[in-house]
């Protein structure tokens, strides 16, 4: 398989994922500023939509959209039980979760990455961002993880989205439970390992 990544982009979670799932890939730098692979090759002719994370498969068949990739990646290696069974209770919270950090979180950072943004609507931005980690933070009260005390693959994409605050100007300093959240994750040797080859960490 090959992930089409930028270093920190939301592509870093199914790099997270695929980490933890132990499975074999190549990651494939994309770059989200001139579209660009690094042999010259214009990422438009692999992904028409222009961004990451794309995962090809063995097949070559593609698949977009960082919460389904999770989803596929998770379900190659059931045993991991990074992602509940379909068709339970427990999947439909891990989907619920997904949505949530996709169009509640992640959407709401990208008016404060376009250089042109003003500064009115950053500021409506943040406050918007602040108010749902406010909200995630009172669910990670007496919890290790999103579920409960496992790793499951909305965990990847929450630590993913909330890296980005401290790009922004965004003080998540007193939530204290997305803190120890953050510590926990930033300590898996999957996560560890995927910031090291991206170039993220030392």
């Amino acid at each position: 398989m090959k992930l089409y990544y930028s270093p920190g982009a939301c592509s870093l979670s199914p790099h997270i994922v695929l980490r933890e799932a132990g499975l074999a890939f190549t990651p494939v730098l994309a770059s989200t500023k001139t579209h660009k692979l690094a042999d010259g090759t214009d990422y438009y002719t692999i992904n028409p939509k222009g961004y990451v994370p794309l995962l090809e498969l063995d097949d070559g068949q593609r698949l977009s959209e960082g919460p389904a990739i999770v989803q596929y990646i998770a379900d190659q290696v059931p045993e991991k039980k990074l992602v509940a069974p379909w068709g339970s209770m427990e999947r439909y919270r891990q989907i619920e979760w997904l949505t949530f950090i996709g169009t509640e979180i992640h959407k709401s950072f990208s008016p404060l990455f376009a250089p042109n943004t003003p500064e009115e609507t950053k500021t409506e931005a943040r406050a918007r961002i602040q108010s749902r980690l406010e909200w995630v933070n009172q669910q990670l009260e007496g919890k290790q993880y999103l579920m409960g005390e496992g790793f499951c693959v909305a965990d990847a994409y929450l630590f993913t989205v909330t890296n980005w605050s401290k790009f922004v100007g965004l003080d998540i300093s007193a939530l204290s439970h997305l803190g120890a959240f953050m510590a926990r994750m930033a300590a898996r040797p999957a996560v560890q390992e995927a910031l090291k080859a991206e170039g993220l960490t030392k």
